[in-house]
């Protein structure tokens, strides 16, 4: 079972075990041991950066599930109902919701597969923005130049 572990954002060696409910999107070099619940298989998708191989999965612990996204080489790497620790992860945030990503610098290696329970509860992380990007408010109408209804 996963222990929680102080919030790693630097990047150093790997942080203790995570429990899933308590990721949040920021969060880097994420450790945490995992049921594999379900998969998708592996898809192109057009980024900036080009095209990329994705897939994603289901996977959870005994606090609860969330997504991940495995990248590139990584696609094909988790199997259903797999028990793995998965080391050098990191979270974001996707319309609304906390995803773990699984990139190429990222281990996953098998774990006893008495060591995360079979039923995981259907909680999930909370996504601490609400998943709306920042804008600054709105100001009033303003009218520019010419006369505007002040004294004269």
């Amino acid at each position: 079972m996963s222990v929680m572990g102080e919030e790693n954002k630097s990047g150093g060696s790997a942080s203790a075990p995570k429990n899933i409910i308590d990721l949040k999107p920021g969060m880097e070099n994420v450790s945490v041991r995992v049921r594999v619940l379900s998969t998708s298989p592996p898809r192109t998708i057009d980024t900036k950066k080009g095209s990329r191989t994705i897939s994603n999965a289901v996977v959870g612990d005994a606090t609860g599930r969330v997504e991940a996204v495995l990248w590139g080489e990584k696609s094909t790497a988790l199997k259903e109902n797999q028990v793995v620790d998965i080391q050098g992860a990191w979270v974001t945030e996707y319309r609304g919701k906390v995803q773990l990503n699984i990139g190429k610098t990222t281990n996953i290696t098998p774990a006893p597969s008495d060591s995360v329970p079979e039923e995981v509860p259907e909680t999930e992380p909370k996504a601490t923005g609400g998943g709306r990007p920042f804008r600054p408010p709105r100001r009033g109408f303003q009218r520019r130049g010419g006369r505007g209804g002040g004294f004269e």
